[in-house]
Protein backbone atom coordinates (compact mmCIF):
# COMPACT_ATOMS: atom_id res chain seq x y z
CA UNK A 1 0.00 0.00 0.00
CA UNK A 2 2.66 2.54 1.05
CA UNK A 3 4.99 1.70 -1.82
CA UNK A 4 1.99 2.07 -4.10
CA UNK A 5 1.53 5.61 -2.79
CA UNK A 6 5.16 6.43 -3.58
CA UNK A 7 4.79 4.92 -7.06
CA UNK A 8 1.62 6.93 -7.57
CA UNK A 9 3.40 10.17 -6.68
CA UNK A 10 6.29 9.28 -9.02
CA UNK A 11 3.80 8.52 -11.82
CA UNK A 12 2.45 12.05 -11.38
CA UNK A 13 5.93 13.41 -12.03
CA UNK A 14 6.60 14.10 -8.37
CA UNK A 15 10.15 13.71 -7.09
CA UNK A 16 9.54 14.52 -3.43
CA UNK A 17 6.89 14.79 -0.72
CA UNK A 18 6.52 15.81 2.90
CA UNK A 19 5.69 13.62 5.86
CA UNK A 20 2.42 15.44 6.47
CA UNK A 21 1.38 15.04 2.85
CA UNK A 22 2.11 11.31 2.93
CA UNK A 23 0.25 10.94 6.23
CA UNK A 24 -2.82 12.59 4.73
CA UNK A 25 -2.69 10.40 1.63
CA UNK A 26 -2.20 7.18 3.58
CA UNK A 27 -5.09 7.77 5.93
CA UNK A 28 -3.29 5.67 8.57
CA UNK A 29 -1.95 6.32 12.04
CA UNK A 30 1.26 8.27 12.56
CA UNK A 31 2.96 5.18 13.99
CA UNK A 32 2.06 3.10 10.93
CA UNK A 33 3.17 5.80 8.49
CA UNK A 34 6.47 6.46 10.27
CA UNK A 35 7.18 2.74 10.31
CA UNK A 36 6.34 2.44 6.61
CA UNK A 37 8.54 5.37 5.65
CA UNK A 38 11.41 3.90 7.65
CA UNK A 39 11.03 0.58 5.81
CA UNK A 40 10.94 2.34 2.43
CA UNK A 41 14.14 4.20 3.35
CA UNK A 42 15.88 0.96 4.30
CA UNK A 43 14.81 -0.60 0.99
CA UNK A 44 16.24 2.37 -0.92
CA UNK A 45 12.90 3.45 -2.34
CA UNK A 46 13.07 6.90 -0.73
CA UNK A 47 15.58 9.12 1.09
CA UNK A 48 15.18 11.91 3.63
CA UNK A 49 17.57 14.84 3.00
CA UNK A 50 15.75 16.95 5.61
CA UNK A 51 13.58 15.99 8.55
CA UNK A 52 10.01 15.43 7.35
CA UNK A 53 10.97 15.86 3.68
CA UNK A 54 11.47 12.85 1.39
CA UNK A 55 12.73 12.28 -2.14
CA UNK A 56 11.70 9.39 -4.37
CA UNK A 57 14.61 7.28 -5.57
CA UNK A 58 14.26 5.89 -9.05
CA UNK A 59 16.58 2.96 -9.90
CA UNK A 60 19.11 5.32 -11.49
CA UNK A 61 19.52 7.19 -8.19
CA UNK A 62 19.73 4.31 -5.73
CA UNK A 63 23.48 3.76 -6.01
CA UNK A 64 24.00 7.40 -5.00
CA UNK A 65 21.37 7.27 -2.26
CA UNK A 66 19.68 10.52 -3.27
CA UNK A 67 18.49 12.51 -6.26
CA UNK A 68 20.70 15.38 -7.54
CA UNK A 69 20.47 18.39 -5.25
CA UNK A 70 19.21 20.64 -8.07
CA UNK A 71 16.11 18.45 -8.28
CA UNK A 72 15.03 18.68 -4.64
CA UNK A 73 16.42 21.98 -3.32
CA UNK A 74 13.69 24.15 -4.94
CA UNK A 75 10.97 21.94 -3.43
CA UNK A 76 12.67 21.87 -0.03
CA UNK A 77 13.06 25.65 0.08
CA UNK A 78 9.43 26.08 -0.94
CA UNK A 79 8.46 23.67 1.84
CA UNK A 80 10.51 25.75 4.31
CA UNK A 81 9.16 29.02 2.90
CA UNK A 82 12.65 30.44 2.45
CA UNK A 83 14.50 32.53 -0.11
CA UNK A 84 17.29 30.75 -1.99
CA UNK A 85 19.28 30.57 -5.18
CA UNK A 86 21.90 28.18 -6.49
CA UNK A 87 25.11 30.17 -6.30
CA UNK A 88 28.90 30.21 -6.36
CA UNK A 89 30.44 27.10 -7.94
CA UNK A 90 27.03 25.54 -8.58
CA UNK A 91 25.84 28.65 -10.43
CA UNK A 92 29.10 28.73 -12.36
CA UNK A 93 28.41 25.16 -13.49
CA UNK A 94 24.93 26.13 -14.72
CA UNK A 95 26.57 28.93 -16.72
CA UNK A 96 29.14 26.56 -18.21
CA UNK A 97 31.96 28.21 -16.28
CA UNK A 98 32.89 25.49 -13.77
CA UNK A 99 36.33 24.16 -14.57
CA UNK A 100 35.37 20.93 -12.85
CA UNK A 101 32.17 19.59 -11.30
CA UNK A 102 31.78 20.95 -7.74
CA UNK A 103 31.92 18.35 -4.99
CA UNK A 104 29.12 20.07 -3.09
CA UNK A 105 25.97 21.86 -4.24
CA UNK A 106 26.03 25.47 -3.03
CA UNK A 107 22.86 27.34 -2.12
CA UNK A 108 22.73 30.98 -1.05
CA UNK A 109 20.13 31.66 1.65
CA UNK A 110 18.94 34.56 3.81
CA UNK A 111 18.88 32.40 6.94
CA UNK A 112 21.76 30.45 8.46
CA UNK A 113 21.32 26.73 7.78
CA UNK A 114 23.36 23.65 8.49
CA UNK A 115 24.64 21.59 5.55
CA UNK A 116 22.76 18.56 4.24
CA UNK A 117 24.13 15.14 3.43
CA UNK A 118 21.85 12.70 1.62
CA UNK A 119 23.57 9.57 0.38
CA UNK A 120 26.54 10.82 -1.64
CA UNK A 121 24.92 14.23 -2.21
CA UNK A 122 26.15 17.17 -0.15
CA UNK A 123 24.50 20.58 0.04
CA UNK A 124 26.14 23.65 1.53
CA UNK A 125 24.05 26.65 2.56
CA UNK A 126 25.86 29.99 2.46
CA UNK A 127 24.32 32.93 4.29
CA UNK A 128 23.74 36.14 2.34
CA UNK A 129 21.63 38.65 4.20
CA UNK A 130 20.12 40.19 1.06
CA UNK A 131 19.73 36.94 -0.90
CA UNK A 132 16.18 37.97 -1.85
CA UNK A 133 17.52 41.00 -3.75
CA UNK A 134 20.12 39.17 -5.83
CA UNK A 135 19.04 38.77 -9.48
CA UNK A 136 18.43 35.20 -10.59
CA UNK A 137 17.31 33.32 -13.67
CA UNK A 138 15.23 30.17 -13.95
CA UNK A 139 16.90 27.01 -15.20
CA UNK A 140 15.21 23.72 -16.03
CA UNK A 141 15.98 20.48 -14.21
CA UNK A 142 14.54 17.01 -14.77
CA UNK A 143 12.25 17.65 -11.80
CA UNK A 144 11.12 21.21 -12.54
CA UNK A 145 13.04 24.46 -12.30
CA UNK A 146 15.63 26.07 -10.05
CA UNK A 147 16.70 29.66 -9.36
CA UNK A 148 20.31 30.40 -10.27
CA UNK A 149 22.22 33.66 -9.79
CA UNK A 150 22.75 35.57 -13.04
CA UNK A 151 26.26 35.62 -14.56
CA UNK A 152 26.85 39.09 -13.13
CA UNK A 153 25.68 38.13 -9.63
CA UNK A 154 27.68 34.90 -9.81
CA UNK A 155 30.85 36.83 -10.68
CA UNK A 156 30.45 39.13 -7.68
CA UNK A 157 29.56 36.25 -5.37
CA UNK A 158 32.57 34.08 -6.23
CA UNK A 159 34.84 37.04 -5.50
CA UNK A 160 33.02 37.95 -2.31
CA UNK A 161 32.85 34.38 -1.01
CA UNK A 162 36.22 33.19 -2.27
CA UNK A 163 36.74 30.90 0.77
CA UNK A 164 33.83 28.79 -0.54
CA UNK A 165 35.25 28.69 -4.07
CA UNK A 166 38.57 26.85 -3.72
CA UNK A 167 40.69 30.00 -3.71
CA UNK A 168 41.43 32.94 -5.99
CA UNK A 169 43.17 30.84 -8.66
CA UNK A 170 39.93 28.91 -9.16
CA UNK A 171 37.86 32.11 -9.03
CA UNK A 172 40.03 33.64 -11.76
CA UNK A 173 39.56 30.50 -13.87
CA UNK A 174 35.77 30.73 -13.42
CA UNK A 175 35.78 34.41 -14.39
CA UNK A 176 37.74 33.63 -17.56
CA UNK A 177 34.95 31.29 -18.65
CA UNK A 178 32.09 33.39 -17.27
CA UNK A 179 33.17 36.70 -18.82
CA UNK A 180 31.49 36.13 -22.19
CA UNK A 181 28.10 35.88 -20.43
CA UNK A 182 28.49 39.07 -18.38
CA UNK A 183 26.76 42.28 -19.42
CA UNK A 184 29.01 45.19 -18.31
CA UNK A 185 26.14 47.53 -17.44
CA UNK A 186 24.14 44.90 -15.55
CA UNK A 187 27.33 44.13 -13.67
CA UNK A 188 27.36 47.69 -12.33
CA UNK A 189 23.69 47.44 -11.31
CA UNK A 190 24.33 44.20 -9.43
CA UNK A 191 27.48 45.63 -7.82
CA UNK A 192 25.26 48.02 -5.86
CA UNK A 193 23.96 45.01 -3.91
CA UNK A 194 27.39 44.09 -2.52
CA UNK A 195 30.21 45.83 -0.63
CA UNK A 196 32.31 47.95 -3.01
CA UNK A 197 35.32 45.77 -2.15
CA UNK A 198 33.69 42.96 -4.17
CA UNK A 199 33.63 45.22 -7.23
CA UNK A 200 37.23 46.29 -6.63
CA UNK A 201 38.52 42.71 -6.50
CA UNK A 202 36.30 41.57 -9.37
CA UNK A 203 37.43 44.43 -11.59
CA UNK A 204 41.07 43.67 -10.90
CA UNK A 205 40.64 39.95 -11.61
CA UNK A 206 38.64 40.44 -14.80
CA UNK A 207 41.24 42.89 -16.07
CA UNK A 208 43.96 40.41 -15.12
CA UNK A 209 42.38 37.73 -17.34
CA UNK A 210 42.15 40.10 -20.29
CA UNK A 211 38.67 41.63 -19.94
CA UNK A 212 39.64 45.32 -19.85
CA UNK A 213 36.73 46.49 -22.05
CA UNK A 214 34.19 44.48 -20.07
CA UNK A 215 35.12 46.20 -16.80
CA UNK A 216 35.23 49.80 -18.09
CA UNK A 217 31.78 50.70 -16.61
CA UNK A 218 32.69 48.91 -13.37
CA UNK A 219 35.89 50.95 -13.14
CA UNK A 220 33.85 54.16 -13.40
CA UNK A 221 31.52 52.85 -10.69
CA UNK A 222 34.41 52.09 -8.34
CA UNK A 223 36.04 55.48 -8.99
CA UNK A 224 32.82 57.31 -8.10
CA UNK A 225 32.53 55.32 -4.86
CA UNK A 226 35.98 56.54 -3.76
CA UNK A 227 36.60 53.31 -1.84
CA UNK A 228 39.32 52.68 0.68
CA UNK A 229 41.99 50.31 -0.65
CA UNK A 230 41.22 46.64 -0.08
CA UNK A 231 43.33 43.49 -0.06
CA UNK A 232 42.96 41.17 -3.03
CA UNK A 233 43.08 38.29 -0.56
CA UNK A 234 41.17 39.16 2.62
CA UNK A 235 42.70 38.36 6.01
CA UNK A 236 46.20 38.14 4.51
CA UNK A 237 48.86 40.75 5.26
CA UNK A 238 49.28 43.57 2.75
CA UNK A 239 52.81 44.36 3.93
CA UNK A 240 54.98 44.91 0.87
CA UNK A 241 52.03 44.45 -1.51
CA UNK A 242 51.80 46.64 -4.60
CA UNK A 243 48.63 48.73 -4.89
CA UNK A 244 46.68 48.73 -8.14
CA UNK A 245 45.58 52.36 -8.42
CA UNK A 246 42.68 51.80 -10.81
CA UNK A 247 40.93 49.35 -8.52
CA UNK A 248 42.43 50.45 -5.21
CA UNK A 249 43.47 46.86 -4.52
CA UNK A 250 46.54 45.69 -2.65
CA UNK A 251 47.84 42.78 -4.71
CA UNK A 252 48.92 40.58 -1.80
CA UNK A 253 48.96 37.26 -3.65
CA UNK A 254 49.92 35.78 -7.01
CA UNK A 255 47.05 34.64 -9.24
CA UNK A 256 47.54 31.63 -11.49
CA UNK A 257 44.28 30.81 -13.31
CA UNK A 258 44.03 27.42 -15.00
CA UNK A 259 43.45 28.55 -18.58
Amino acid sequence: MYLGLVDSLAAQGRSCFTYQEFLNLAGSTEIAVKSALHRLQKKGEIAMPFRGFYVILLPMHRSVGCVPAAQFIPHLMEHLGEVYYAGLLSAAEFHGAAHQRPQVFQVMVAKIRRPITCGNIRVQFIYRKNAAAIPTEIRNTTAGTIKVSTPEATALDVVGYVSHCAGLDNVATILTELAERIDPHRLVEVAELSPVSYAQRLGYLLELVGEKELVAPLADYVRLKRPIPTALTPRVSIKGAKKDRRWQVYVNTTIDPDI
